[in-house]
């Protein structure tokens, strides 16, 4: 494998890393005050569910690039609208909400269009030796 395949085959991966850890540190404002302990864990945990459901989009992105690929470019463009539309609802700021957009939804997408073009280079790669 090339220096370009290898780094072409764990940007993805890193990125998806990184960006779930981000979305994760949302569900710390299930630690409220006046909550028992077991309120607090449950709405952790529900808080959590997205983070748990893009791990799963994760292991099978790294395994079959192509599917999970095609899964973070489509939930990234899907949750782009309804993530934009909240947040303009509470800050009145398209350029605010923009940028929100880019910090949660963007990095899906990039890393779902780099499984893509690992999973092409891997494939031509194997068609051409």
């Amino acid at each position: 494998m090339g220096t370009t395949a290898g780094i072409l085959r764990w940007t993805p991966r890193v990125i998806c890393i990184l960006a779930i850890l981000f979305v994760s540190m949302f569900a710390l404002d299930a630690f409220a005050p006046g909550l028992t302990i077991w309120q607090q864990l449950t709405a952790l945990f529900v808080h959590l569910i997205p983070s748990f459901f893009l791990v799963v989009l994760l292991a099978i992105a790294w395994r079959w690039e192509l599917t999970g690929g095609v899964a973070f470019i489509v939930v990234g463009l899907l949750l782009s609208l309804p993530i934009f539309l909240r947040n303009y609802r509470m800050n009145h700021s398209v350029l605010m909400s923009l940028v929100i957009i880019l910090a949660i939804t963007f990095p899906f997408v990039l890393a779902g269009v780099l499984f893509v073009l690992s999973h092409r280079l891997r494939s031509r790669d194997v068609s051409a030796g």
